[in-house]
């Protein structure tokens, strides 16, 4: 079974998220028809990795995800480990002529049902995590853009660029409104809410009769 590294998505994904903000859904005000592009241009930009490093948000949800990944890591190592053993038990005991024919029949479709089993597990909580890991991402969107809207109010700027790696060749750093933008984030930003953490074994858990 291929093994998943929850960390290193939640890390990758949120760090996209920042990198998009200015692709996806920009904030563009809408031009009037005949109005013809300013000739003086007031441009900024701002670094992701500080973004990623220095907002509480980032931060927090970034260690949300991380615990969250590696408790689906371990919880699956963990059931794939039991099947591994159940499987070379039923082998060696097989090879010691220790079970009839119906019975090693039937533990042998009980050891292929638990591993059907494992491989929708694994499935299903990947699709889980990656699924809140778009929430979140999400979230980071519209909190950046919804801040850069009432931040740019006032400044008028005509670009705001994300700077990720070498996305921009240049940039003279007289347009870097990165702290700024990093304080008054973390200036609006109230916290994650609190939230009841439950393990992956009683999301799985069977529904109580009552």
């Amino acid at each position: 079974m291929k093994k998943m590294i929850f960390k290193a998505m939640a890390v990758a994904t949120i760090a996209c998220a920042v990198a998009s903000c200015n692709q996806s859904n920009p904030q563009v005000d809408q031009k009037t028809p005949g109005q013809s592009a300013p000739s003086d241009l007031k441009i900024a930009y701002v670094e992701v990795d500080s973004i990623m490093t220095q907002y509480a948000f980032c931060k927090e949800y970034a260690k949300i995800l991380e615990k969250k990944g590696n408790n689906i890591q371990n919880t699956l190592t963990a059931k794939q480990q039991q099947l591994q053993a159940a499987a070379a038990n039923f082998q060696q005991k097989l090879q010691q002529n220790a079970y009839t024919r119906e019975q090693a029949e039937g533990i042998q479709a009980n050891l292929q049902k638990q591993g059907n089993d494992l491989q929708a597990l694994n499935q299903r909580l990947t699709n889980e995590f990656q699924a809140e890991t778009e929430k979140y991402n999400e979230a980071l969107r519209d909190s950046i853009q919804h801040f850069l809207a009432k931040y740019n109010a006032d400044k008028k700027y005509s670009l705001i660029l994300s700077k990720s790696g070498d996305n921009l060749l240049y940039a003279d750093k007289a347009f870097n409104i990165t702290d700024e933008v990093v304080t008054g984030l973390n200036k609006a930003y109230r916290g994650a809410p609190a939230k009841k953490e439950t393990s992956v074994e009683e999301n799985n858990a069977p529904a109580k009769k009552k």
